[in-house]
């Protein structure tokens, strides 16, 4: 895509030259707070919670002692800031819990080794950062669990309630590319969302003529990676729209994708002792996530009610307010209530 790396180039260098020359402080790129907004562990003003070992950047809204909704953003390297219509949720009585996990958004970073040091347990890390998260929200023990996860985040629900099967009382999953890490590869040959070794890595070495970044300079491979957000045909979104993103988390991304195609992550394992109910949302405008595919992907799930959200594509099954009002919200609400 020549016109959007062009595109991006000229905004990348004007960036640079305003932060270079128009700053009479001698600040420099990398520097927080500069080229991205400032994570929790630099900026003590925001919401922000301990979870095994990592400051996470986390709020929460309704009653204390509601069902807890625990709201799981995309990526890997998301942030939540796009799935805040769930807000809406604590209306009925819930507790709706949102957190940047561990090296995404404005939560704490961490460099890849971290990640891919931990070899084929990596998913873990993240699967006991969740259990944290609960402990610090879940006010008693009979407090019911419901985890919402989208993308990314319906893949680590998913890996969560197959290994910790009786935490959980029901899911709610927005279009997980897949469970298994061979259907996730063929998802992301047919998504360029996901396409990380193709069109998106072309464009991250072209910006490199103009700015660069070591392995856990996070500013800069964050930056870019937001640079690297424009519209998807395939996943039937419209254009990027920066006001649903704080930023992004490029080395956590990296590092699990790494580690996944090395070790094949498997996001179904358990899910066969998993008895609760189970809500899946797909898109109609998704060429990626046809009919067939959602039904390939929920067979992992022992009890399944598969939704299709129409008008929308991949993201707009949360973020279109039309459909988040008239289809998404309903269903969830409904099913809820019935647990």
């Amino acid at each position: 895509m020549p016109t959007l790396r062009k595109k991006n180039a000229l905004v990348v260098s004007f960036t640079i030259f305003t932060l270079l020359f128009s700053c009479t402080d001698g600040r420099l790129i990398d520097e927080p707070g500069n080229l991205v907004p400032k994570t929790v562990d630099q900026d003590s003003s925001l919401p922000s919670i301990n979870a095994n070992g990592t400051l996470l950047h986390s709020e929460a809204f309704g009653p204390e002692n509601g069902t807890l909704i625990i709201a799981l953003h995309g990526g890997p390297g998301g942030d939540y800031r796009y799935l805040l219509n769930c807000k809406d949720l604590a209306a009925q009585g819930y507790r709706v819990v949102f957190y940047d996990q561990r090296g995404s958004g404005l939560s704490q970073r961490f460099s890849k080794q971290s990640y891919t040091s931990l070899g084929a347990e990596a998913p873990d890390l993240m699967y006991e950062e969740l259990k944290s998260v609960i402990a610090y929200y879940q006010k008693t023990p009979n407090q019911k669990v419901i985890l919402l996860g989208h993308s990314w985040g319906a893949m680590l629900a998913s890996g969560y309630a197959g290994k910790y099967p009786n935490a959980v009382q029901g899911l709610i999953l927005c279009e997980p590319g897949g469970l298994k890490w061979d259907d996730i590869k063929d998802y992301v040959k047919e998504s360029r969302s996901f396409k990380l070794w193709s069109e998106i890595l072309n464009d991250a070495t072209y910006l490199d003529q103009f700015i660069s970044g070591k392995d856990d300079q996070h500013e800069v491979l964050d930056y870019k990676m937001s640079m690297l957000s424009s519209k998807n045909n395939i996943t039937g979104e419209g254009d990027f729209d920066p006001s649903m993103s704080w930023r992004s988390g490029a080395v956590v991304m990296d590092a699990l994708f790494e580690v996944g195609d090395q070790y094949k992550s498997d996001f179904s394992k358990g899910l066969q002792d998993y008895n609760a109910p189970v809500l899946f949302f797909y898109s109609e405008r998704n060429k990626a996530y046809p009919d067939s595919w959602a039904q390939k992907v929920t067979s992992a799930y022992n009890h399944i009610e598969r939704v299709k959200i129409s008008g929308v594509g991949h993201d707009g099954i949360i973020t279109n307010q039309n459909a988040w009002n008239s289809q998404t919200k309903p269903k969830m609400i409904n099913f809820i209530n019935s647990l």
